[in-house]
């Protein structure tokens, strides 16, 4: 039976192992309150987008198991469940890298996202007119091959399949990684507004905190497979250390390299 709550999913003290010997995870909890976005940061390799394959049950595609704990979404242990179920059940996850089909057209790969809505009884017809609205330049590149798109253009279509399915809930993987400066900024008013105005909740995987905190409502931040610090998006970035090891901003508002930061400084700041 399933129970509605106020997070649309619960991610409580998991573990995660690759190749039977790497943990990735150690004792990770983490929630999505519904109809909010949240922000997952932390350094490359703390474990953010294994995070993401967990909840979306991918992990086993990469030799990754779910050792302990417990994955619910809209309150339904989903720890066993197929990644093609949960996708039906309203959970899409734009992957990094888009992952688009190259030889198919932008429409082709959009109308390839309906299989989502199969068996469900609450879906309604396929909306591709909501995804060109927000994502006027896939109109005008329709019929052309997604291979051929910019980065920013499959960026935009990853995330359109993503809305084809009508998600409850969207987990995104560095939708920033290769943009430029403008097109970040447009994909994520475009992000903001599909949540302000579809009230989709989102989980979101970033290495720009600045752009991922303007638009989250709260953030967790990873270190080695855990979170070590969390709390509203306002608070993050008022943190001074957040500001100081994820904002790039020393004490005094001063743009900072990580490289002038020592490392035992930093562990030292986190695990006081």
């Amino acid at each position: 039976m399933q129970t509605t709550t106020d997070n649309v999913l619960e991610i409580n003290n998991i573990e995660v192992i690759y190749n039977k010997v790497v943990q990735a995870l150690r004792g990770l909890s983490i929630a999505v309150p519904r109809g909010q976005i949240v922000a997952l940061l932390g350094s490359n390799g703390a474990g953010k987008s294994t995070t993401l394959k967990a909840a979306s049950g991918l992990l086993e595609l990469e030799d990754g198991v779910l050792e302990s704990g417990a994955i619910r979404f809209n309150g339904k242990d989903i720890g066993s469940t197929a990644p093609q179920q949960l996708v039906r059940q309203g959970l899409s996850h734009v992957m990094e890298g888009r992952r688009v089909f190259e030889d198919l057209t932008v429409e082709e790969n959009l109308i390839a996202s309906t299989y989502a809505l199969t068996g469900r009884t609450s879906a309604k017809a396929p909306d591709f007119d909501l995804v060109y609205t927000y994502f006027p330049r896939l109109h005008e590149r329709r019929k052309g091959l997604a291979g051929y798109l910019s980065g920013g253009e499959q960026q935009m279509l990853a995330i359109g399949r993503a809305l084809i399915a009508q998600p409850e809930l969207i987990l995104l993987d560095e939708p920033s990684l290769g943009l430029s400066p403008r097109l970040v900024e447009d994909i994520f008013t475009i992000i903001a507004r599909i949540n302000a105005e579809h009230g989709t909740s989102m989980l979101l995987v970033e290495q720009n905190a600045t752009v991922a905190l303007a638009v989250a409502h709260s953030g967790y931040i990873m270190e080695n497979g855990k979170i070590v610090i969390n709390g509203s998006a306002e608070k993050l970035s008022n943190d001074p250390d957040v500001r100081e090891f994820y904002l790039g901003m020393g004490g005094h508002g001063e743009a900072k390299s990580f490289k002038d930061i020592k490392q035992y400084k930093r562990r030292k700041r986190w695990l006081s």
